[in-house]
């Protein structure tokens, strides 16, 4: 369009000239007049009309098509959703739009079916054999019609509009036309609840999370353990874990955290229903230290009792009565079609103990078939390499490490490959390998699932199934909270759904790509980043804090400054000053009496407390790396990320100490809180 208008004025400026200087046009140039008048008549026309076209939207993941045209739509006052048939997914996927709708822009849509009028949104269901299983179309003119092969497409859709829809005051949207299809079929992330409880309330988040984002796997590892260096290098106090509830073996389920049998099911059906697949995981026969604690003696004494003692008969008797407890049964625990078994890590020093590892592979996967499950493996049968036949048919593999499983030779041998390269989407939070936060740039400009480590394949190889990214906890007790993997896991989300959806074709660069994905929510009525705000400012404050009383807001995530002035008073042991479901600031911590603060059952105080008929002005500031606490506008302590030393000095492990601040209910003190605060950035720098 620049170019269009430089040369407009260009020939503009030149056709002057030669009028003021009374020269003969043929002298300036060899255009004839007439072709000179058409040209310029022709590219201002072109101009006017090419700005007039619609670019395309901005949506995560980028959109595949888009066609142009010119205006643009606002749905009417009244708006409709008008579903074109009575199909029970079509009107329950236009019910969720609907309420996602409300919660979001706060105006609320009917669904109905029937005649449509300019202003509504149309839901239809309709045979498009080029956009696949999960592919749309949407059609913005006077009114919205999208339409779907099949119901996880249009579900789809929906994540679209809403996108578009709250990148502008008055929700509209750009005329066009949208094609939309993904280029791998498994879009997905890995989480590690083994060595670190994640609650449920985040599990169900993180599901709408990677809908809005049109992810739609998500593997949840239940159990894992420590590194025993850690823990006096001792296997009885190392910290290990299995989080779902087992009748079958009582006491087994770790008491930190788990998750019942019934929440886990209906965990999984929730998910379902937004179109994301959950895939849990054992995993065995390594990383099994929680299976050794409950019964030693399937432990391996010679690799060590993380690992299952393949050689044992009650090690087949054990695993086999744990997976049966959530595959059998007409309404099994494990509800969806896939179940991972792990396999991965074992230790290859002998043949036998190989031979024996893919004895022990092939028998859980056909265990898993058993029920009706596809079985889903990580990589190690190349570390692993012997004579004894594993399964390959219908089976999926995590391809991880090339080490332990060439890509190449798996596909050759007939797996199905999840792209999930260790050292290019592996979060292991503070650890100071692979990733503390992913490398988006790289991974936004060079990868894609057909990037699997060093080898390349050629893009959607039917044998890539898709990609995912994973994090990994393995420094348990390192003060890491939800929050901190939150922070990590989120910008990766967005990142990585663009390269498993969109693929290589993105066509943003990745600065431009950046700075616009700040303007999408998390999901619908989702805010586990705790933003209060877009812009750097002042977000909330109060004259004075009642005792009891609650606020607007559950929390500020990271970056922020919260102020006030106190006039202190005795105060209790475990006086609070606020509380959020994910936190406690204290006035006077349970063991010290001192300011602190407490989350994911970590008890971090500082060195300062307000004593009775004392007045002073607290700030407190916080990011994803520390929590600084100021009196009267001195650094009290800031604390910042410790290494603590073990062994000697010999192993050390970063603990983290962030906050992100608690503001939803004011506790029972009795100082006087007045002036509160709250910046959506740090004041002080």
């Amino acid at each position: 369009n620049n170019i269009l208008n430089n040369r407009i004025r260009k020939w503009f400026q030149l056709l002057i000239r030669m009028n003021n200087k009374n020269t003969p046009i043929m002298t300036y140039t060899l255009i004839p007049l007439k072709v000179l008048c058409l040209l310029t008549i022709f590219c201002l026309y072109g101009s006017l009309s090419y700005a007039s076209v619609n670019s395309k939207p901005f949506v995560v993941p980028e959109l595949k098509q888009w066609t142009g045209k010119d205006g643009n739509f606002t749905p009417r006052t009244n708006a409709k959703i008008v579903c074109t048939s009575a199909n029970p997914e079509l009107l329950r996927i236009a019910q969720m739009f609907a309420d996602d709708y409300q919660q979001m822009f706060g105006k609320k849509l009917s669904v109905t079916q029937g005649k449509a009028t300019p202003g509504d949104f149309i839901l239809s269901l309709s045979a498009d054999k080029k956009l696949g299983e999960e592919g749309y179309e949407i059609k913005i003119t006077d009114r919205i019609t999208t339409s779907a092969p099949t119901p996880t497409g249009l579900y789809w859709s929906t994540r679209t509009l809403l996108q578009i829809a709250e990148q502008s005051q008055e929700h509209s949207f750009p005329k066009g036309i949208i094609r939309d299809y993904p280029d791998y079929s498994i879009r997905g992330f890995m989480i590690d609840c083994g060595r670190k409880f994640i609650p449920m309330s985040y599990l169900q988040d993180l599901v709408k999370i990677m809908a809005y984002y049109k992810m739609n796997t998500l593997q949840v590892h239940l159990n894992d353990n420590g590194f025993k260096q850690y823990f006096d290098n001792n296997w009885d106090k190392t910290y290990a874990a299995f989080r779902l509830e087992s009748e079958t073996y009582p006491g087994l389920t770790a008491r930190d955290g788990s998750y019942s049998k019934k929440e886990f099911i209906d965990f999984q059906k929730q998910a379902a229903t937004n179109f994301v697949e959950i895939i849990p995981e054992i995993d065995i026969p390594a990383h099994s230290l929680a299976f050794t604690h409950y019964k030693p003696e399937i432990g391996s004494k010679e690799y060590g009792m993380d690992h299952l003692d393949l050689f044992k008969p009650e090690t087949y008797q054990f695993a086999d009565d744990l997976f049966k407890e959530y595959l059998k049964g007409d309404d099994p625990v494990f509800v969806g079609k896939r179940v991972h078994i792990g396999t991965d890590e074992y230790s290859n020093a002998k043949k036998e103990v190989v031979e024996k590892f893919r004895a022990f592979t092939d028998h859980y996967i056909r265990l898993i078939e058993g029920f009706g499950k596809q079985a889903v493996i990580w990589g190690a049968l190349t570390h692993a390499k012997g004579d004894t036949p594993v399964k390959s048919e219908n089976i999926i593999m995590n391809a991880w490490y090339n080490g332990y499983a060439d890509p190449a030779t798996m596909i050759k041998n007939g797996y199905q490959l999840i792209s999930i390269p260790d050292a290019m989407v592996y979060i292991v939070p503070l650890a100071g390998y692979y990733q503390d936060y992913l490398n988006e740039v790289f991974l936004y400009k060079e990868w894609t699932p057909a990037h699997i480590g060093k080898a390349v394949f050629e893009e959607k190889h039917p044998a890539t199934l898709g990609g995912m990214f994973a994090i990994w906890n393995d420094h348990a007790g390192n003060g890491i909270s939800v929050k901190d993997i939150h922070h990590r896991v989120f910008p990766a989300l967005q990142t990585l759904a663009v390269k498993t959806w969109t693929g290589k074709e993105t066509s943003l660069p990745f600065e431009v790509y950046n700075e616009k994905r700040s303007a999408i929510s998390e999901a619908p009525g989702v805010n586990q980043l705790g933003r209060i705000g877009k812009s750097p400012a002042l977000v909330y404050e109060r004259s004075t804090v009642a005792p009891g009383s609650t606020s607007t807001y559950p929390e500020i995530g990271y970056n922020y400054t919260v102020s006030f002035d106190i006039t202190g008073a005795p105060e209790k042991s475990g006086t609070e000053l606020f509380r959020s479901p994910n936190a406690v600031f204290y006035l006077a911590d349970p063991i010290r009496g001192m300011m602190g603060f407490a989350r994911d059952g970590y008890l971090n105080t500082f060195p300062y407390k307000v004593n009775p008929g004392e007045k002073a002005t607290i700030q407190i500031e916080g990011d994803h790396r520390s929590t600084t606490l100021r009196v009267n506008g001195k650094v009290v302590e800031e604390m910042n990320i410790q290494k603590c030393y073990f062994n000697a000095g010999k192993d050390s492990m970063s603990y983290i100490r962030t906050l992100v601040f608690p503001l939803e209910k004011a506790g029972n003190f009795n100082s006087r809180i007045e002036n509160l605060k709250v910046h959506n950035y740090r004041v002080s720098k």
